[in-house]
């Protein structure tokens, strides 16, 4: 296997024969409005041209539609015959955007070698939580493959560490930013949720990305790796991908 952090939550993971894009936010830096009114997003720039991200790419993985997962210059630019998988309350979304080979993945299902399977998450808690709306992570697997486990934008919570006992993965990708809306608690994984839910999965590697590409993301790279040490978690066991750079597993 191999993950390559794009920038945000676009990653290309080869997996089982076949190189997926996740969540493709393809816009340039400063494309569109920020969310927290501190900055336009994204706040940087892709780490490489659209066409070489699209390169060799056989199906993308869409945890759910916000503009940061899924925004109009991905739209834009991905063939619509490419195969998208996404949470079932997305694929009318898919379709009118014009995609063709659009399935939803209610629990779990295998295409071309690979069992992909959905998993719930907490988009931030309280009332924030039902603005928010619905969003999936999602687990991998595949003969002679680590099981990978992308947890999505949520924050720690009973549903994801019922997803990491029920798939005790190997390797587990969690969005970690901090981001925030005023007002409001974290939305997704801040520094504490990542390393106590590194904690409570000893035995995987976690990978933290969804981190320095966003205004509202506070959490930078070097707060985590700074903390993760304080707390005795290891790089080999807290691995904080560079925009660009590739891990292998």
């Amino acid at each position: 296997m191999k993950l390559q952090l794009i920038r945000n939550a676009t990653m290309k993971i080869t997996y089982a024969g076949h190189t997926l894009l996740t969540d493709p936010m393809l816009s340039p830096k400063g494309a569109f409005e920020g969310f927290a009114g501190i900055a336009r997003n994204p706040t940087v720039e892709l780490p490489f041209p659209v066409e070489a991200i699209l390169d060799g790419i056989a199906a993308v993985v869409v945890s759910h539609t916000h503009a940061d997962h899924l925004d109009p210059a991905a739209i834009a630019a991905i063939p619509k015959e490419t195969p998208l998988f996404c949470q079932p309350g997305d694929q009318a979304k898919m379709i009118e955007n014009g995609f063709h080979a659009v399935t939803p993945v209610e629990g779990s299902l295998t295409w071309e070698g690979l069992t992909l399977s959905r998993t719930g998450g907490a988009h931030g808690k309280g009332e924030i939580l039902k603005r928010m709306g619905e969003v999936s992570g999602f687990v991998f697997q595949g003969k002679d493959e680590p099981t990978v486990y992308w947890v999505g934008d949520s924050i720690w919570c009973d549903t994801v560490q019922t997803a990491i006992e029920t798939h005790r993965p190997d390797v587990i990708i969690t969005h970690s930013g901090g981001a925030t809306l005023p007002g409001h608690a974290p939305i997704i994984m801040d520094v504490e949720q990542t390393l106590a839910m590194a904690q409570a999965a000893p035995d995987a590697i976690v990978v933290a990305i969804h981190m320095e590409a966003l205004d509202h993301c506070g959490v930078g790279r070097q707060d985590l790796r700074r903390m993760a040490d304080d707390a005795g978690i290891s790089q080999s066991r807290l691995m904080i991908p560079s925009d660009g750079e590739a891990l292998r597993f």
